[in-house]
Order: structure tokens, then sequence, then C-alpha cells
């Protein structure tokens, strides 16, 4: 609430000319205290000489206005501890308010306003927007924006991270739409520009180095807790969020881009030039366009390279998802390489598989060809197990299973019969009959269920019948018991009733 000038000019009265102290002067004039202290300090008077009544803190004084100037940092708690041990009769919150009055204050900063030239430096820096759900993902919605420092020139792309591959190709496709290259790029000492720093001892990002020697610009981070330094970024920034973003619809990760490249061209470059408001941004760009360092013929590679781990399925691991790669390149180590829409997976020089990519979490992206091929092979490797066995068990097998294939049948319905009977009739009673079917011409399971069903006939035996399992265990433990039969035997008696 402001002061009227009235009140403030009695107020100045009653201290100035009367003497009065300030509860005195709250009490005649009937406002708080903390009213007639704004006015007096409004008005040029110091805290400390607002305070002109007596107090049990004036003998600790200078005690402690010489503590405070030798260690301006100290809290008020310690000192308090500390003229308490001296005899001070108060208790801390009372303490910790005349305290303030007597703390010498840090005087404020003054900044040179920073100008720059054109073409001179651009500013860099991410802004965090939430979260983006794809799927089973939960993906952060970065903003990387640049901002040109001489025309206020900004360029926004959205990324679902801010790892330094998507960091290096914000800065090519800011290149891109400004025509050409600052040559001096500021950054704040985020990861992507500065590992490690010590005052003025800075170690680079070795990726940054090299991505800035293919653009030939200088990379400079701006002092430590200087952060005014880079004010024209942050504003860029809040600008974004709060005329931009604020309330925006959109489909896809695409769309909410070329909304963003949009309004980069149109509202953004239509707004007054914060360094001349007589003109646009747009036309204090194009002055500025001509100035900057020109592209080079070649991209710089910003792919991201990562080695991959292939255990026993046939998939590569990759940002959250499990990509297909042919099954005989389990057990090694391939190389995956992904730009923002496709997952590439080399082995050395030579592409073995290539995949659409998906930003969302356990997904299994698959090529149909791998799939097939690698249930090809399964049953390529089921039915070589199956003629292994059949060979090994019976000397007729191999003969049997070359005639089978000669005549047309299919090997792997044939084994897998085949195996069925070894099970029911054990080897020696099949191979006598395998030898009967070859001998008749007739090379197939059904020819050999004949002559089974005949050797059995003459010896008088019947066929075994191979239990039949149930998945529940309870079901194969389960003992039935059998019925008298004796309730049957009164259909066997001969009929009394005559016949008539």
């Amino acid at each position: 609430m402001s002061i009227s000038d009235e009140l403030k000019a009695n107020i100045m009265r009653y201290h100035h000319v009367e003497k009065w102290r300030v509860g005195t002067i709250a009490r005649h004039l009937n406002v708080h205290h903390t009213t007639v202290k704004r006015a007096l300090s409004e008005t040029g008077v110091s805290k400390s000489s607002i305070l002109v009544q007596e107090s049990m803190v004036d003998p600790y004084l200078p005690f402690i206005t010489e503590t405070l100037e030798r260690f301006p940092k100290l809290t008020a708690r310690r000192l308090y501890d500390m003229v308490k041990e001296r005899g001070y009769p108060g208790g801390p919150d009372h303490f910790r308010h005349l305290i303030s009055f007597y703390r010498p204050k840090k005087s404020a900063e003054a900044y040179l306003r920073l100008r720059t030239l054109p073409g001179e430096q651009a500013q860099v820096d991410w802004g965090h927007f939430g979260h983006y759900p794809i799927g089973k993902a939960k993906r952060p919605l970065m903003a990387f924006v640049m901002v040109l420092s001489y025309s206020r020139k900004i360029f926004l792309h959205f990324y679902l991270n801010q790892r330094g591959e998507n960091f290096l190709r914000g800065h090519e496709t800011a290149f891109q739409a400004f025509g050409g290259v600052p040559r001096v790029l500021l950054y704040d000492n985020l990861k992507s520009a500065v590992l490690e720093r010590m005052g003025d001892a800075i170690r680079f990002n070795p990726q940054l180095l090299d991505f800035s020697a293919h653009y030939r610009f200088e990379p400079r981070p701006v002092a430590v807790y200087r952060g005014n330094e880079k004010g024209r970024v942050e504003r860029a920034i809040r600008y974004v969020r709060d005329n931009f973003f604020a309330a925006r619809t959109w489909q896809n990760l695409d769309d909410l881009n070329q909304q963003a490249k949009l309004w980069c061209d149109c509202q953004a470059a239509d707004r007054p030039c914060p360094e001349d408001k007589e003109q646009s941004v747009r036309e204090v760009f194009k002055e500025e366009q001509a100035r900057l360092i020109a592209l080079p013929d070649n991209p710089y590679p910003c792919d991201e390279v990562e080695s991959v781990r292939i255990n026993k399925t046939p998939y590569a691991r990759f940002d959250l998802n499990d990509y297909s790669v042919p099954h005989q390149y389990v057990r090694t180590t391939l190389t995956v390489k992904a730009t923002l829409n496709t997952v590439t997976i080399v082995d050395g020089a030579n592409i073995i598989a290539q995949h659409e990519r998906s930003y969302d979490k356990g997904a299994q992206i698959e090529c149909h060809t791998h799939i097939e091929t690698l249930a090809e092979q399964k049953r390529h490797a089921s039915l070589h197990r199956g003629q292994h066995r059949l060979t090994h068990a019976m000397d007729s097998a191999r003969d049997f299973l070359s005639a089978a294939a000669k005549q047309g049948y299919s090997l792997s319905a044939t084994t897998s019969q085949l195996i069925t009977l070894l099970n029911d009739y054990g080897a020696s009673t099949l191979n006598e009959a395998m030898l009967d079917a070859l001998e008749r011409g007739v090379p197939h399971p059904n020819a050999v269920r004949q002559s089974l069903q005949r050797i059995l006939d003459e010896r008088n035996q019947s066929p075994s019948v191979s239990p039949v399992m149930s998945l529940d265990k309870r079901v194969n433990e389960l003992v039935v018991k059998p019925h008298s039969l004796s309730d049957y035997d009164i259909f066997n008696q001969p009929s009394n009733t005559e016949e008539h």
C-alpha cells in the first residue's frame, strides 16, 4: 500500500522536529510501525538512526560491529551465541532483527550494457518444456535455442533429449536457418560444451571442439556466476515459453517443430529489435546475415554411434528398444548408427539391418525377413535332430529317408511320424517294419504302420499305447479306481422266457 504525501510529511515532521520515536508516531497517526519505518527509509533516513530509543543491545554494539566487519557472512545465530556468552540478556529473535540494521551491506554491482557487432556472436542454451509421452515412454521435451546477439533472431527446435548429438544437430539446423555461422558462440557451463572448469582453465567437450573446427567458430563459455553475459538467450527462452509454447496444441514432434519454424520466421522476426526499436528483428537480421561466416560444403556427421552386444536372442538394444538383426550375429558386438528417424546396425563396414527409429520403451522393432529366416533355421535344426536320432537308432533309417525324398515325400513330416512310431514300438520292431516297407517300394509312414500291424498280428501282440500327458501335474498323478463289471453279467445270461 502506498503512503500518502500528507502522511509521509507528518511522519517526517514528528521524527525530525519533535524527535518522536517510531512507536509514538505510529500510535499518534494510527498506523503500523512498519509504515513509519518504510516512510522514513524512503526519505533517506538510515535504519540505524530510526532506532533512537535505548536498547539492551547498545552496550554490545562496538563488539557486534567490529565482529561483522571482520566476518561479514557470520550468521546471526552464531553472533547471538557469542554476545550471549558476554552477558547479553535478550532473546535470539529480537537480536536477529536488530542485527539486520548493523550488518554491512554488499554494494550493488553495476553492469556494462553488452553490445556486439553484426555476425559476431550468438548465444546457445537448452530449455526444458515438460515431458512428452510416447507409448510406454515418457521423454523429456527439450528446446534448443540459439539467438544472434546483434539482431536477436531466434532459432528454436525441439528434441526428446539433450544428448550431445542433438546438441550438435541443433547447431547445424540453426546454421542452415541463419544461412551462415556466427564467429563466437556463447554457452553456459553445460556438459555438452564444457567437461571441466577450474577458474580460467577450461576443458571443452572434444566433440564440440571438432564440430567448431568444422564450422570455424569459437566456442566460449560464460564466466562462472555471470549469467548476465548470456541474458539474451535466457530472455529468448522465456519469450518462447510465454509467446509460443503457452496453450499451444500439436499432433507430434514434427508438427511442433513446423509450428516453431513458422513462429520464428513470422511473429518472432516481426517484433521490434531491442537494440533499435525503429526496426524489426527481420530488418536488422538482413544486415547481420551478410556478416556471418559462410557454411562449409559438407555437413558435420551428427549420428549417434554406439556399440551393442547381441545376446542369445537376435536383437540389439538401443535407446530403450530392441531392433532385430540376422540370427547369425548372436553373441557378437555390433555398432548402431542412429539418426532422428532411422537406426542402422553395422558389422564393420557392412550394413546388416536398418529400421525406423522408435521412441517408445520396451518395443521390439523387427524385420520380417530376420524372423522368418530364424524360424526356418529352427525348423531345419529340428529336422536334423530328428534324422540324427533315427539314423543312430536304426540301420534302415538312412535308406528309408533317402527313398522318401526321391519320391517327393516331405522329410519333415516323415521324420516326425517315424519318431512317434519309434517312441511307441521301439527301434527293433520299427526297423523290421521299415525294411518291409522298403522291400514293397513304399517308403512312407503309412506303409510302415501297415507293416507294424502285420508284425504284431503274427506275434499275437497288442500295439503299445503311449501315455497322454497333461499339462496339469495333478491329472497325471490321478489314480482312478475301476468299477465292478458284475452288474453287466446279467446281459450274458440266457433268457428263461418261453417262446410262444
